[in-house]
C-alpha cells in the first residue's frame, strides 16, 4: 500500500491560542525579547494587513501602526497546545507527531477510507479547525518531504476550505510536477545551503535537478542529495509516532447554571471516580488536582489541592476539595465545571492482609497533612528523620511531610539523650566533671558521671559549631534528678574561657 502523509503547519499558533479566549478586534500580536530588543513572534491577520512581520521591532510595528494590541508571548503554553492538537488529531489516524514547533504529521495510509476518501477527510480536519478558530496550511503526499513542501511553499495552488484553511492534495502521478517548481527552501535545507543555490542560480527543485548528482555531492555534502531523495520518494522517512503523555481530565456542561457548594462537589466527585478510573487503568495516583468552574459570563474559578501522598480514592480526594469549593463565587451561576489531575504518581496494587489496621492509620495520617498542608503549606508540614553520622546535631534532618515517608527504625542507644540543643556553656574547668554548676539559673551537685565518650569532628567540613576540635562527653546525673549530656573540649587551655557545655537531656 502506498504511503500517504497529511502535513498542517500553524502559521499564526501562538496569537489563534491567545485570541481563542481573549478575542480582539484590532492589530494584534505577541512580542518576545532576542538581545534585550523587544521583537514581533506572532502576529494575527490584521497586523500582517498592517505591514508588520515576525522578528520586526516593536518599537518599529508601534510606529506604522498606532491601533497595535500586544502581549508577551508563552512559548511553553504554545507547546502544550499542540500537544493537544497532536492528541484530537489521532481521531484520523492512529500515527502522529509535532513536526517542528508550529506543525503536525499524520501518517494516514489506509485510513482514508474510513471518512469516504482523501478529499473528505481533508474537508472534515480543516473545517473543524477553523470552527476552533485556527489557520491552517495543509498538504497531502506519498511522502514527509513532498507534504512539507506543499503545505509551506505551494500557495498557488491551494484550494481554500475556508477563510483561513488551506490545503493541496498531490496524487502519486503528479507529485514530480509539483515538486518540480517549488523553491530550493521547500527541501528542509538549512538557509546558508538555500542562499547559496540562489546565488548560484538554482532557484527550483526542477533547477536543481538537472545538475549531476556528484557535482551536487561534491559541492554541498551528503545532506542535499539525502533531503531530494526523501522529498522524491527514493528514501524512506517514516512518521514516527510520538507518544502523548496520559491526561487525567474529565468535564461535565451543565445544562443548568449551579451556584450552591454541595452541588459543585457532588459534579466533582462524579468527576474524580471517571478520573481515578483511569489513574487505576494506568497504575498510577494522583499527587495535584485543579477544580476549573466557569461561569455564564465565561470567567472561571480554579481551586487546587495537593495530596500528601499518591492516592486514587475518590471518595476522600473529593472531601479535599470542600474548603476550596466553598471560597468559590459562583456569580450569576456556573455552567461548566472540569477536573484534572495535574500532577501524577505511580502507584501500585496494594494486597490487603492482616496490616489493613496499619494502612487505615498511615491514609488517615496523610489526609490529616492534606488537610492541613492545603491552608499552611506542605513545605511547612516537616517531620524528622534519621541520618547516619556520629555527630550528634547531625543525626537527624528536618523534611517537609508530604514528600517523604516516616522511618520505620529509629537507632535507639542508652548513650545519647532524648532531647537535644544547642551547646550551653557552664562556668567549670578540668578534665572531669564538675561536682556542681549551675546551668539555667538552677544550681545543680552532681553525684554521678560515666564517660567520657570522645568524639572528633569531620575534619573535611568547616562546621562553626566544631571549630574547638575534640569533645569528650559524660553523662551526668544530679541530685536535684535531672540527667544532662555534658561534654569537655580538652584542646581549650586558656583559663578564662569555659570548656564544659550542656548539650542534651535524658528523658
Amino acid at each position: 500500500m502506498k504511503q500517504r502523509v497529511i502535513s498542517i503547519v500553524f502559521p499564526r499558533l501562538a496569537t489563534d491560542r491567545y485570541l481563542r479566549r481573549r478575542p480582539v478586534e484590532r492589530p494584534f500580536v505577541l512580542t518576545h525579547f532576542e538581545k534585550n530588543v523587544q521583537r514581533i513572534y506572532c502576529l494575527n491577520e490584521r497586523a500582517e494587513r498592517a505591514g508588520l512581520r515576525r522578528e520586526m521591532s516593536f518599537t518599529d510595528a508601534r510606529t506604522l501602526c498606532a491601533d497595535l494590541v500586544s502581549d508577551l508571548a508563552d512559548p511553553l503554553s504554545d507547546h502544550k497546545f499542540l500537544n493537544a492538537l497532536m492528541r484530537w488529531a489521532e481521531r484520523y489516524c492512529p500515527v502522529v507527531s509535532c513536526d517542528d514547533a508550529n506543525g503536525l504529521l499524520l501518517d494516514i495510509t489506509g485510513a482514508a477510507h474510513l471518512f469516504g476518501g482523501e478529499e473528505e477527510l481533508v474537508c472534515d480536519l480543516l473545517s473543524r479547525l477553523g470552527r476552533a478558530g485556527l489557520s491552517a496550511r495543509l498538504g497531502l503526499a506519498d511522502t514527509v518531504g513532498a507534504a512539507w513542501a506543499v503545505a509551506r511553499f505551494a500557495s498557488e495552488t491551494h484550494k481554500n476550505y475556508g477563510d483561513r484553511q488551506t490545503g493541496i492534495v498531490i496524487e502519486s502521478s503528479d507529485t514530480s510536477p509539483a515538486l518540480a517548481k517549488l523553491p530550493v527552501a521547500a527541501l528542509r535545507i538549512d538557509a546558508k545551503t538555500s542562499n547559496t543555490l540562489r546565488r548560484l542560480g538554482l532557484s527550483t527543485i526542477h533547477d536543481l535537478q538537472q545538475i549531476p548528482r556528484a557535482t551536487l555531492s561534491r559541492r554541498f555534502g551528503k545532506t542535499l542529495l539525502t533531503q531530494l531523495d526523501l522529498a522524491w520518494g527514493h528514501a524512506m522517512e517514516p512518521v514516527r509516532q510520538q507518544r502523548t503523555e496520559l491526561r487525567f481530565a474529565a468535564r461535565i456542561n451543565l445544562p443548568e447554571p449551579i451556584g450552591l457548594t454541595d452541588d459543585v462537589l457532588g459534579i466533582a466527585g462524579k468527576l474524580m471516580q471517571q478520573i481515578c478510573k483511569r489513574l487505576e487503568a494506568a497504575h498510577k495516583g494522583a499527587r495535584r488536582l485543579r477544580l476549573t468552574a466557569q461561569r455564564v459570563d465565561s470567567t472561571h474559578e480554579v481551586a487546587e489541592i495537593g495530596l500528601a501522598r499518591a492516592m486514587r480514592d475518590p471518595e476522600r480526594m473529593t472531601r479535599l476539595f470542600s474548603r476550596a469549593v466553598d471560597t468559590m463565587n459562583a456569580g450569576f451561576g456556573i455552567e461548566r465545571v472540569w477536573l484534572e489531575a495535574i500532577e501524577t504518581e505511580p502507584l501500585s496494587f496494594t494486597q490487603k492482609s492482616h496490616l489493613d489496621k496499619k494502612e487505615k492509620e498511615s491514609a488517615a495520617l496523610a489526609d490529616l497533612i492534606s488537610r492541613i498542608g492545603n491552608r499552611v503549606g506542605f513545605d511547612q508540614v516537616q517531620r524528622f528523620l534519621p541520618v547516619q553520622s556520629h555527630i550528634p546535631e547531625k543525626s537527624f534532618t528536618v523534611v517537609a511531610a508530604a514528600y517523604s515517608e516516616p522511618a520505620h527504625h529509629w537507632p535507639v542507644s542508652n548513650q545519647r539523650p532524648l532531647i537535644i540543643f544547642a551547646p550551653e556553656p557552664i562556668a567549670a574547668h578540668g578534665a572531669e566533671p564538675p561536682k556542681a554548676f549551675r546551668w539555667r539559673n538552677v544550681r545543680l551537685k552532681v553525684v554521678g558521671a560515666e564517660g567520657p565518650e570522645r568524639i572528633q569532628p569531620e575534619w573535611w567540613l568547616d562546621d562553626p559549631d566544631w571549630r574547638s576540635g575534640l569533645r569528650d562527653y559524660w553523662r551526668v546525673q544530679t541530685h536535684e534528678g535531672r540527667r544532662l549530656w555534658l561534654f569537655h573540649t580538652p584542646q581549650v587551655a586558656a583559663s578564662h574561657i569555659s570548656t564544659w557545655f550542656v548539650h542534651g537531656e535524658f528523658a
